[in-house]
């Protein structure tokens, strides 16, 4: 098979496990959520199939590779310019690959260069990541956003907590006299060790407020990959609410308590029904008060607004609105994205009438901002 486009500068000594994957690559760069076992699985396929017909490729790819409908059409544009059906491509791939296996960067098995070259190599990747977890979302190029997709699985939120009405048996803290007493008659009278007590903790609501206005539309789908990410990890022991506020409010809990991110960034999608649209942060605000907040769930809770204060409305009606959101909540967390840029000012009218009613004003641009978001909420 002749190779075109990306594949032409590649001479003809690559094997075809090297070509397909920097095919799967290739897709990835499109905009596709390639991941590595999707790479794999691709290969597999492809091996089964037979790698020296444009058919079998072009089928493994299709059922591999692509995760969605919206998928399709980017995968085959890549896959026609990549490949050319004059000739096959050479027959290299006999069985699926077995996984690699790693490298450790310590080796004393004489092979002193291959070590320092693994270790050099990890070494760049480390470095490309953590650059990208410091690079603004709403400035990354597709490829580096399907990157920055799975980082976020290295992000683990742990919920805020509050004081529980129960004692719990403790090494330290107050005298638990029932306790010392059972122990004193189950040993006939003798003295024996004084049990201790202390108060314990229980998760306490997490509400999260996302901004899905036209002004926010760079950011939206990294702040629901970080909502759902909070969501997986509650449940009925750690409640958390998901909320969209924009034209108006949608509440997003059942799709992103979905364990795969794909999935219920999908759901979301279908359930949100006014993405880039205007800004109405008021009357939003107002209409979860009135018909959530006020009924126990704004409540004791701590409350995160993703928002760069953009409003339409009436910000006076914006502020009272914050104002009441702070005396019912427990604590209220603003991320603003441009919170994190160089030389910038609070001076919008949105952000000057909601700030007097927060106690955390964040920056919200970035995966290593997020990180330190995650423990905010944990210690508010």
């Amino acid at each position: 098979m002749t190779l075109v486009a990306g594949a032409a500068e590649m001479t003809p000594g690559h094997a075809a496990d090297e070509i397909l994957v920097a095919f799967a690559n290739a897709v990835r760069a499109a905009g596709v959520g390639v991941t590595m076992d999707r790479t794999q699985t691709f290969l597999d396929a492809a091996a089964h199939l037979g790698a020296d017909h444009r058919r079998g490729i072009y089928l493994a790819g299709r059922a591999t590779l692509c995760s969605g409908p919206d998928d399709l059409d980017r995968y085959e544009q890549v896959f026609d310019s990549w490949f050319d059906a004059r000739e096959a491509l050479p027959r290299t791939i006999e069985k699926p690959r077995e996984p690699a296996k790693s490298i450790p960067l310590n080796s004393d098995d004489g092979s002193g260069s291959d070590g320092e070259d693994a270790e050099d190599a990890m070494r760049v990747a480390a470095s490309d990541h953590e650059v990208l977890r410091h690079r603004d979302v709403a400035a990354m190029t597709p490829a580096e956003k399907a990157l920055l997709n799975r980082l976020f699985d290295a992000l683990h939120p742990r919920p805020p907590v509050r004081p529980a009405h129960r004692r719990t048996a403790w090494h330290r803290g107050d005298l638990d006299p029932q306790r010392t007493l059972r122990r004193t008659l189950r040993q006939m009278g003798e003295p024996g060790r004084v049990e201790w007590r202390r108060r314990g903790t229980r998760p306490r609501r997490l509400v999260l407020l996302v901004d899905v206005s036209g002004s926010m539309s760079g950011y939206a789908d990294a702040l629901l990959r970080l909502a759902h990410r909070f969501a997986s990890a509650g449940g009925r022991n750690r409640p958390v609410e998901v909320f969209t506020i924009g034209t108006r409010l949608t509440h997003l809990t059942r799709a992103m308590r979905q364990r795969d991110a794909e999935r219920a960034i999908v759901a979301a999608g279908q359930t949100v029904p006014d993405w880039s649209g205007g800004t109405r942060l008021g009357e939003t605000l107002k209409f979860f008060l009135d018909r959530w907040g006020q009924r126990g769930m704004a409540r004791g809770a701590v409350v995160v607004v993703f928002s760069d204060g953009w409003e339409r409305g009436d910000c006076t009606q914006l502020g009272e609105q914050m104002a009441r959101l702070h005396r019912l909540a427990h604590a209220v967390v603003w991320v603003n994205p441009h919170r994190g840029r160089p030389g910038y000012e609070p001076v919008q009218q949105g952000i000057v009438a909601v700030l007097p009613h927060v106690d955390y004003f964040v920056a919200g641009h970035s995966l290593a901002t997020y990180a330190e978001l995650t423990e905010v909420i944990a210690h508010a």
